[in-house]
Formats: C-alpha cells, structure tokens, sequence
C-alpha cells in the first residue's frame, strides 16, 4: 500500500519505537516512586522534559496524551487562571475540533468567544483580529497550519500583535511541528503538538508554554507540578523527545506538492482546494460531483491510501466545516480528498499516485 494520509498519523520512526521499548524494559519504575529505580525513571523524565524545552525554546512542558488533551489544558487552564483579566477569547471557525469545543465548554461557563471567519484560502486577516480585540481579551487561539487543506496562519506577525498587548497566545502546532520552522524571535507563548504526527507514537504529546500560569483541569496526586495528574508515561516521554529531535522539515514535500498542483490541473472538472502558500505537504484537491468517499475507495483499490477530510474525527459523512468556511462550490464540496506526505513518502509513491488517480477518474467518468 503507499500510504498518503500522513496527516491523520505517521508511521512510527524505527529509533522511536527502539527508545520506547528500552525504557520499557529498563525503566519501568514509577517516576514519583522515592527509591533508586523511581529516582532513575524520573532523571530520564527530566531529560526528555529539558530537551523538549530547549528544542521548542518553551520554559515549561506538560506531557499529556495527545494534541486534544494539550489543546483543552491550554484554553481552559488558561481561560480559568485569568479570568479575572477578562473573559473574551478569539479563535478562527477553522480551528480543531478540540479547540472549538473546548471554547464551547467555556462559553457555558460565561466567556465570550469570538469565532473569526476566514477566507477562500482558509485564512484569516490580521486586521480582522485586531479589530476584534477588547479591553477584556485574554486569549487567542489559532492553528498554525490547517490539519485539512494546509492553510499557514501567520503565527509570526500575530505573535508579535499580541506580545504588545499583553494577551495570551496558544497555537496548535499539530501539524506544523516539523514542517515548518518557527520564528524564534516571535513565539507562541503556548504550543500544542502531537508525537503520532510526527513519527512518534499515537497517546502522547505536550503542552509547551512560557510566562502563563495554568489552572489545572484534572486532579488527583500532582504530578506535572500539579498541572496534569497522573502518573507519567516515561517511555511516552522519551520516544516523544526521540521524535522530535529527529523531524525535520522534507524539501521534496514542496517539490511534490507543486508537481501534483499541475498533474491535477490537467483533468477536467478537478480544483485544488489548498491555497498556493500552503503547508507543503498537505495538498486537498476536489472532483466536481464525485463524492470524497468514491474517490478514496477507487484509490484504495489501486494500492493508494488518502482521506477525505479530518480523520481526527469520528467517521461521520458531513461536509466537513473548514470546507464550508471557504465557500467551496457546491458542485465540488463533497468531492475533497487530502493527500499529505510523511519522512517515509518517496518519489515513487507520488508515480503511484497518479498513475491510480488516472485510472480512478477514467473509470469514474467514463471516459
């Protein structure tokens, strides 16, 4: 099979799955145990924890088991701890699920959440978020680039926006950990990111951030200096510090991304979904009438995997929100797929590609 739904998850990197399972093996101990192996569960905890830090230049990281449980810390922990600054929080209507319903969740507890739209590309305007700011804002929380057609915010720019304002700034860096390169200059000062996009191992991810003080949402013995309780997944830890030390951004995804820009062109009735200055390896195309869940089986049956939209969310059939957010033509709406290409994708696979999509449409449209 060519697997090219790297955005849904990756396959695990050999040397992450070896350092998860000698730690399993050799470490097994419990972290906030006082006696020597708990002592030695704990120093590699630690340095895993120093070396996250220093490669995402973040004072402070939380492990968490994955991207959804580090995106509701980081909206509810800090919308909770500084509530008393205000109540009014900015996100896009593109976001994550796990964003946006975390927001709902804080919506019913009386804050004040305002929903930015985006435009044909999926991006929002930074003047639009600057006109939407209040005496009362505390937080804005935004995507760095989009987990379905790979729209890039300008983190950057709305960073630096904020710094001057004295709001708080949480980016879901999911699907851009990686990929892109962060300014160093103008961070963040709260980061999500998941292990199993990156080659790493699905249940594990983190919260990085710098200069907030977090409620805790979950209770129970304090580990995490209180912030997430529960005990620690060292090996998690480990294989996740593995992982990230080991990405890096891939040339050849830009390479491929517009060599399939023009391959796709070349069919009739076939738009590109993705904005040109997308993240490069997540490119969504549509086919004018032909649904997503067609396109994706006739593939299969050629040996190529893609998805439709998300597959973080259940599989329900729905026009998924971030199409409809950037006024797809109806004709093509149900039509997206996403191809997204991981460390393991090859030359060959992007052949493969097309040689099954020409098959596929042929065999489609009769033609």
């Amino acid at each position: 099979m060519i697997y090219l739904d790297n955005s849904a998850t990756t396959k695990p990197k050999k040397e992450v799955l070896d350092a998860y399972m000698k730690v399993n093996e050799l470490f097994y101990a419990n972290p906030s145990s006082l006696h020597v192996l708990g002592n030695q569960a704990e120093d590699l905890l630690e340095t895993a924890r120093t070396q996250l830090k220093n490669l995402l230049h973040m004072e402070n990281v939380v492990f968490t088991s994955g991207g959804t449980e580090a995106n509701n810390l980081a909206l509810i922990g800090t919308a909770q701890s500084y509530q008393h600054r205000g109540k009014h929080i900015i996100t896009a209507e593109t976001e994550h699920p796990s964003v946006l319903n975390s927001l709902v969740a804080l919506e019913r507890q009386g804050f004040n959440i305002t929903r930015l739209p985006v435009d044909s590309s999926g991006g929002i305007h930074v003047d639009e978020l600057k006109k939407s700011l209040q005496n009362d804002t505390i937080l804005v929380s935004l995507m760095h680039v989009n987990n379905e057609i790979g729209t890039i915010h300008p983190i950057a720019d709305i960073a630096r926006l904020l710094r001057k304002r004295r709001i708080f700034f949480h980016v879901d860096a999911v699907q851009s950990i990686g990929k892109l390169i962060f300014d160093p200059t103008a961070l963040p000062d709260l980061i999500t990111l998941s292990a199993h996009k990156i080659h790493g191992l699905k249940g594990s991810g983190l919260l990085a951030y710098s200069g907030v003080e977090l409620e805790t949402i979950q209770y129970g013995g304090g580990q995490e200096s209180g912030i997430r309780s529960g005990t620690v997944s060292v090996p998690n830890a480990v294989a996740l510090a593995k992982a990230l030390r080991l990405v890096e951004p891939n040339p050849l995804h830009k390479q491929w991304n517009q060599d399939l820009r023009q391959f796709f062109s070349g069919f009739n009735g076939v738009k590109i979904v993705s904005p040109k200055q997308a993240a490069p390896h997540i490119l969504a195309v549509a086919v004018k009438g032909i649904k997503g869940e067609i396109l994706v089986s006739g593939l299969q049956k050629e040996s190529v995997i893609v998805s439709t939209s998300s597959a973080c969310s259940s599989k329900t059939r729905h026009t998924s929100r971030v199409i409809q957010a950037i006024g797809l033509p109806r004709e093509f709406k149900d039509g997206v797929i996403r191809i997204s290409f991981g460390e393991f994708t090859t030359e060959q696979d992007i052949i493969a590609l097309k040689t099954a999509f020409q098959r596929v449409y042929r065999m489609i449209k009769g033609v």
